[in-house]
């Protein structure tokens, strides 16, 4: 990409400059904010510090390139962008060619949200590769690439005359600054510029080293920029049937929606209808696409990808989500050939709106960035909630050479990275892991994945351990899910789920056994010895529930010999498959309520239960809706909890190529993923 650096005169910035050069970028121009008092240097800006600002015009003769410069620059009281924003909005008029920002951001999340924002406004990508950087190491690094020789082409910067301020007089950490008053520069033998005259805008060949004053307009800059008008069309209930579902909890609201009929075969007219509908589903309940904490997006065609992120955008901005943008997973499952149209939707919402969202959207070396409205992660009631992550190279945003298993490491560095930030770690504090696997990755390549998962985090977990010294680890549930395809076209995809401990005392071992009581037999089923193989949990006690069960084929032959209500063998395939389906949704269900029940949590206590059923075996989600339903009826009329939501669904049925607990053994009939959490905790 073609670059401009904003530079300061300090290291940083110019070190950033280095990073993009490292990574294939060019850098086509300058832009610095002057203080409006050219002797002082300004130290009190969150947003700018201009420490050595006097030697900046010589920034652009030395590197021959040209320098934009925002003169007369104040603070302004709540706000310190607009200045950053006509300056670079100056820089993209005159080189159009112009894509990327480079800044010298490292921890300061003040700066970097704001330069995003800029970048955003002005279809720019943030460049922040020191971000999240050890700030030691980082000063190492750059002693060791020569950053003390002033890495420039044409020229050097030699200061003739300079004074030694004292800012802070702290007994600690006292603070002085270099104030330069006089220097020359002395030319190098090599003149040749930087950057080759061929890749830059025309205009621009004979004004190298050149420094262009850009004037504040912010009249004419609120002129140019408005605000989007995201407002949905009114949505015809009566052109549209809905599958929509929701659950109980009194803390969160897990809402799902598709459409029992496509818009003529359109994933961007489907993707339209659910999201409006969704989001006047919402407003039923006072909320808004602010109040969203997670989104599951399925699409029918990874191809389309670009399509659904536009429509996307359309709905749910920042502008809309003051709080941070929602994270997001996004997975191609095979949607057409279950009955359901080309997107559908999952949200989970809380009328509680304090929660603390990770948005980085500048491409770093920390983790991959999150350029769309959609965040790394978002944290709400102790539960951190994690984009789908896949085995990209966080600088340069490609994926990683070495197939599936190589994916998945760098996948789980970057969970690691994102976790960091919220001062926890997935080797131990996570609840549960989806893993997405590509069809394309062969079984062995999974069984490979799966020794390779289990490998790291067992190391990150003895690291984390002795570095705490501690003994508190939860055991995760883990899931696989094989799909038609990843975004990129990516082998693996890992979507974590971490429980961040708030200070109160958790119990060590965090899988809590069966109590042993007599549970009530619901249509006839009795506690075997066969049924714990079903069961992966995690409990936190009077907190946290997470459950998956997995019926194999060998398991439901099982539940439909020892079924009460076992009908005659039949020899139309539907009506053997249909019977089979309604006796494991009665097991399924039974064996749900007993682990909860044990554990004591309840359905009001409901955060998310997924049921992925495998396309393979052909049925429709208008037999499949009904059927589950049924059971969930029959449970709550036999035991007298409330389970429903009057005739909506308290779970979501999603369409999938396999489901297991083993990478190389995805040939569940039914898989359910629950997850709890104590509605009055």
């Amino acid at each position: 990409m073609k670059v401009v650096a904003l530079v300061s005169g300090g290291k940083d910035s110019c070190y950033a400059m280095m990073k993009s050069i490292h990574y294939g970028h060019q850098i086509v121009a300058l832009a610095n904010l002057l203080p409006a008092d050219d002797d002082v240097d300004e130290l009190d800006s969150y947003m700018y510090q201009t420490v050595g600002h006097q030697i900046i015009v010589s920034y652009a003769e030395c590197m021959g390139l040209p320098l934009h410069q925002e003169l007369g620059y104040r603070t302004t009281q709540g706000d310190e962008v607009e200045d950053m924003f006509i300056l670079l909005r100056e820089v993209k008029r005159q080189i159009p060619e112009v894509t990327a920002v480079s800044s010298g951001a490292i921890a300061s999340d003040y700066q970097r949200l704001r330069v995003e924002s800029v970048c955003s406004r002005l279809g720019l990508v943030s460049l922040a590769y020191l971000w999240k950087q050890d700030q030691s190491l980082l000063l190492q690094e750059m002693i060791a690439n020569g950053i003390l020789a002033v890495t420039v082409k044409n020229a050097r910067i030699v200061l003739d005359e300079y004074q030694v301020v004292r800012h802070s007089s702290d007994s600690i950490a006292p603070v002085g600054i270099l104030h330069p008053l006089k220097f020359h520069l002395e030319k190098k033998v090599d003149i040749q510029s930087l950057t080759s005259p061929d890749n830059i805008s025309e205009t621009y060949v004979q004004k190298l080293g050149t420094v262009f004053e850009v004037e504040d307009t912010l009249e004419r800059c609120e002129d140019t920029f408005k605000s989007l008008d995201c407002s949905a069309d009114p949505i015809d209930d009566l052109a549209h049937k809905f599958n929509i579902s929701r659950t109980n909890n009194k803390r969160t609201l897990s809402l799902s929606c598709s459409l029992q009929d496509s818009c003529n075969g359109d994933l961007r007219e489907d993707l339209k209808t659910v999201l409006a509908k969704t989001e006047s589903l919402l407003a039923g309940f006072g909320f808004g696409w602010e109040n969203v904490v997670y989104i599951h997006l399925y699409i029918d065609e990874m191809s389309k990808f670009s399509e659904a992120n536009e429509t996307y955008v359309k709905f749910i901005t920042q502008q809309r989500c003051p709080f941070g943008v929602p994270s997001r997973s996004t997975v191609e499952m095979p949607l057409v050939e279950m009955g359901f149209s080309k997107a559908y939707m999952e949200v989970l919402a809380s009328s509680n709106k304090d929660k603390k969202v990770l948005h980085v959207q500048s491409i770093s070396s920390w983790a991959p960035s999150c350029i769309g409205p959609y965040s790394q992660a978002t944290l709400h009631d102790n539960i951190l909630h994690m984009a789908g992550q896949l085995g990209l190279d966080p600088p340069t945003m490609n994926l990683c050479s070495g197939g599936a298993s190589a994916e998945l490491e760098l996948a789980l560095r970057n969970c690691e990275a994102v976790a960091k930030c919220f001062r926890c770690s997935i080797s131990t504090s996570a609840i549960m892991f989806v893993v997405y696997c590509s069809k394309r990755v062969s079984s062995s390549e999974r069984h490979d994945m799966q020794e390779k998962l289990e490998t790291i985090l067992r190391q990150m977990r003895i690291f984390q351990l002795q570095e705490q010294n501690t003994c508190k680890a939860l055991d995760p549930v883990v899931l696989y899910v094989l799909v038609p395809d990843l975004p990129k076209s990516a082998c693996v995809e890992i979507k974590p789920v971490l429980y961040v401990d708030d200070g109160t005392e958790i119990a060590t071992e965090t899988i809590t056994e069966s109590s042993g009581s007599e549970a009530p037999h619901y249509w006839g089923f009795k506690q075997e010895n066969w049924h714990d193989s079903c069961i992966q949990k995690l409990v936190v006690p009077g907190k946290i529930c997470a459950v998956t069960l997995s019926i194999t084929s060998e398991d439901a032959a099982k539940i439909c010999f020892h079924s009460v209500s076992a009908d005659s063998v039949n020899d139309d395939q539907y009506l053997q498959y249909k019977s089979l389906m309604e006796k494991s949704s009665r097991f399924c269900f039974y064996l749900l309520d007993k682990v909860m029940a044990d554990n004591g949590f309840g359905w009001e206590d409901l955060m998310s239960l997924r049921i992925y059923i495998p396309a393979s075996l052909q049925m429709s989600i208008a037999m499949l809706l009904p059927t589950f339903n049924k059971a969930l009826l029959e449970l709550s009329e036999a035991s007298q909890k409330k389970v429903l939501n009057g005739e909506e669904p308290i779970f979501n049925i999603v369409p999938v190529i396999g489901a297991g607990r083993s990478a190389s053994s995805m040939s569940n009939i039914i898989t359910c993923e629950l997850l709890g959490q104590k509605s009055w905790a």
